[in-house]
């Protein structure tokens, strides 16, 4: 390979870095022509890109960053490797699971960036498909505040008055 055709490539690795706030580094070594396609196809239906890399253009990538966490993901690269990027952080750790269950765990997790935090090994998958979006965050705060809201108001739906509801909670309070 060229040393432009290198430095495009690279280029392409931060632009891809810059744009998606998440990544995973998975082990695509074992997965046949058709699993591939399959693991494609059910990465872009959720929006999902996944891109195999030469490692060592993947490292350089990294190091043009220059995000110091990066470095626990160094070692990691080794064999065929696929890059999942991503915008929300859990999308990629729930493809890999429900993916991996119809083809022998494989993709095989080797390491992710999500939620500004390194994961590494296979381990951390469970970990890292509980991670909340951004979205699930703010439902739960919503769903929450909603509580003692709806709580006042079926209370004064059912008849109550405000100083009833008022001396109830005083009366609570002490």
């Amino acid at each position: 390979m060229k040393k432009e055709d290198k430095a495009l490539l690279i280029d392409s690795l931060v632009e891809k870095l810059d744009n998606y706030p998440h990544f995973y580094v998975v082990d695509v070594t074992a997965l046949d022509s058709q699993t591939t396609s399959d693991l494609r196809r059910a990465c872009f239906k959720n929006d999902i890109i996944l891109q195999v890399v030469k490692n060592t253009l993947f490292i350089k990538a990294l190091e043009r960053k220059g995000n110091p966490e990066f470095e626990a993901l160094k070692p990691i690269l080794k064999n065929t490797t696929g890059i999942m990027f991503c915008q929300v952080a859990n999308q990629p750790a729930k493809l890999i699971k429900s993916f991996g269950k119809d083809h022998g765990d494989m993709p095989a997790l080797k390491g992710a960036y999500a939620e500004e935090s390194v994961y590494v090994g296979a381990d951390q998958l469970d970990a890292l498909a509980s991670i909340k979006s951004k979205n699930e965050l703010i439902a739960e705060v919503v769903s929450m505040l909603e509580g003692p809201v709806n709580s006042v108001l079926s209370a004064l739906d059912g008849g109550a008055t405000i100083h009833g509801l008022l001396d109830a909670i005083e009366k609570k309070g002490e």
